[in-house]
């Protein structure tokens, strides 16, 4: 699965952090694409273009991590997505509370369809529109990350990640002086794709 790294300011550690417990594990300075994630204090209201009911037995999908129907059907869902619909497919997320997968995709029936026909009974997946994938944001997040240091003394930079809504976040010390620099150096059309918001300083993660 695509995984959501947030990237600290230079010198400090970075903490990968994968949706619902999966796994957590700590690395040193870098970045990565973003998509399955489960910080609910992130989560942004989005319309809902598609909602599928499960149908299918639990057991005709695999038994994956803890092995409850939602996870069987998030991870099925992710990889089919990222095998078959990488042009198209932008991101998920999970909603324990609700036992439901939120998938953001550029409009394609095919990977409703199929997404659709993973749900198993008692498993609902939500499909929301986007205009971009999964595979055009991680590059332009691999690129502001690699920028990170090029800001030092204007503000600093201190988390850099795809969200699976369609846009990369780059949380900063100074919001107000950081949008209009970042959004000019990467470009009108890659501007519409970058949200910058506060953020604190990173912390490592307890991997335990």
């Amino acid at each position: 699965m695509r995984n959501r790294t947030w990237v600290a300011s230079a010198g400090a550690t970075v903490a990968l952090v994968v949706a619902t417990g999966l796994y957590v594990q700590a690395l040193e300075t870098g970045h990565t694409d973003g998509g399955l994630r489960a910080d609910p204090g992130r989560v942004r209201s989005a319309p809902t273009d598609r909602t599928c009911v499960g149908t299918r037995p639990v057991d005709s999908l695999p038994d994956r991590d803890d092995g409850t129907p939602l996870m069987r059907v998030v991870v099925h869902i992710d990889e089919l997505a990222q095998k078959k619909y990488s042009d198209v497919y932008t991101g998920l997320s999970v909603a324990e509370d609700d036992s439901a997968a939120d998938v953001w995709r550029m409009p394609s029936a095919a990977l409703d369809d199929e997404v659709c026909g993973s749900a198993v009974k008692g498993v609902t997946v939500r499909l929301h529109d986007t205009d971009v994938n999964g595979k055009t944001l991680a590059a332009l997040s691999d690129r502001i990350g690699d920028d990170m240091k090029r800001w030092d003394g204007t503000f600093q930079m201190r988390e850099v990640g795809v969200d699976e809504h369609g846009f990369v976040h780059v949380g900063v010390d100074d919001p107000g002086k950081a949008e209009p620099i970042l959004k000019k150096a990467y470009g009108e059309h890659n501007g519409r794709y970058i949200r910058v918001e506060y953020a604190d300083q990173a912390e490592l993660l307890d991997a335990g």
